[in-house]
């Protein structure tokens, strides 16, 4: 097998790119969208008014026809209350509001690329070296390198083997990375995670 078979297209299998966005880290599903004016279903609601002044209970319909007059539209804000809330706005400023600041959360929002390197316990000094000069690389530009070492069948209970590669990978890092996970076993998978220690 040539040098290109081997690790011109290996290598572009076993490199993986991880992207993560900052920005949705714990967020829940985006919220049904909120029923506004004739869309609401309630007989009855509590009304909060343009000043925030609560109105009390009234029948939809009232509330619709206040909302009117005061040239508003009828938000429902709390669907789940018993009974629902909403609150009479300038629904179309409310949005446009809405969508800015998405907006200026989306410019601001942070991600992070991991790029993993695959190997085997039994890699050569040649393969190793090869794959090396990549996990250099990519720190080098700035992202994280997560190095993974695969066993396969019997190969599990020569975990040390693994341990071994790894260990040498972050000796041979340490000046332009930094072990940002300890090495860790998950399954039939060793890896440890990299952070460059310096970014263009």
């Amino acid at each position: 097998m040539s040098d290109r078979r081997a690790h011109g297209v290996g290598f572009r299998q076993e490199v993986s790119t991880i992207a993560i966005s900052s920005s949705m880290k714990g967020k829940s599903p985006a919220a049904p969208q909120q029923r506004i004016n004739e869309r609401i279903l309630a007989r009855q609601v509590l009304v909060i008014d343009e000043e925030g002044v609560s109105l009390g209970v009234l029948d939809t319909r009232q509330a619709l026809d206040t909302a009117a007059e005061r040239g508003f539209d009828l938000v429902e804000v709390a669907p789940n209350n018993v009974p629902p809330v909403c609150k009479i706005m300038d629904y179309g400023r409310f949005k446009f509001m809405q969508e800015k600041k998405a907006h200026e959360s989306k410019r601001h929002q942070t991600v992070i690329q991991i790029k993993e390197i695959k190997m085997r316990p039994k890699t050569g000094e040649h393969d190793f070296q090869f794959k090396l000069k990549h996990i250099r690389e990519f720190l080098d530009k700035g992202l994280k390198v997560k190095a993974t070492i695969m066993f396969r069948g019997r190969e599990v209970v020569h975990a040390e083997l693994g341990q071994r590669i790894l260990v040498r990978i972050t000796e041979q890092t340490t000046d332009i990375g930094a072990v940002e996970q300890e090495l860790k076993m998950e399954g039939r998978n060793m890896f440890v995670i990299l952070t460059p220690s310096k970014k263009k």
